[in-house]
């Protein structure tokens, strides 16, 4: 429902990030209107954003969904996903207000502390605000509820990575060993070890990590 609008403002953002610094006169104008319609369509999407979780949850509070049954009901998997700060907090990552997502994640862990999309919502959060030991937290705290093994091997890679851009290569060099130990078909760990043997370069995070939220 909302891929294409934000698969725009991202578009326009994007625009705006790579011309701007070197934009004159009226291209500087262009972009720097379009930063304000931007600012404004998004404080306008998050205000409904706001006022529909609110009344979801207002309905949610005054109506019982639950049904008598004969059978028992098995208990929600991931019972977490339902909390109004959980739904909160995916909007706002949609929105890229990761601060604001990391309060409504905050208060979810709370509750859930081993929920695993919880803490990559707020790992990956706190990489965007360049608070890597918080991800660090986040991430090495999933090690231990991880069962699948190509999901551990990327979450290796990530505590490489963060470890990397602390220019501590050396432990870094054995996360990424760690990473392609349990999945040697992954690209990104072979690629850190190169920039951690030169002490510089591109580290690459991740993609798949990512677009699992």
């Amino acid at each position: 429902m909302f891929q294409h609008l934000f698969a725009e403002m991202n578009k326009v953002l994007q625009e705006i990030v790579t011309d701007y610094p070197t934009a004159e006169g009226a291209r500087r104008n262009e972009l720097l209107c379009n930063y304000n319609m931007l600012h404004r369509l998004s404080d306008k999407v998050m205000d409904e954003w706001l006022a529909f979780a609110e009344k979801l949850s207002h309905f949610r509070e005054s109506v019982d969904f639950t049904t008598v049954v004969e059978e028992e009901v098995p208990e929600q998997e991931a019972p977490e996903l339902c909390m109004d700060t959980f739904v909160r907090g995916q909007g706002y990552y949609k929105l890229l207000m990761y601060g604001k997502c990391i309060e409504q994640f905050k208060e979810v862990i709370v509750q859930y502390p081993d929920s695993l999309a919880a803490r990559l919502y707020l790992a990956i959060s706190y990489l965007q605000e360049g608070e890597g030991e918080a991800a660090w937290n986040h991430l090495n705290h999933m090690l231990g509820l991880i069962r699948e093994t190509k999901l551990k091997a990327m979450v290796y890679n990530a505590l490489g990575c963060i470890r990397a851009s602390q220019e501590r290569f050396n432990e870094a060099q054995e996360l990424f060993g760690l990473s392609l130990q349990l999945d040697p078909a992954l690209p990104e760990p072979t690629v850190n070890l190169e920039v951690c043997r030169r002490r510089g370069g591109k580290l690459h995070f991740g993609n798949q990590l990512v677009s699992l939220l």
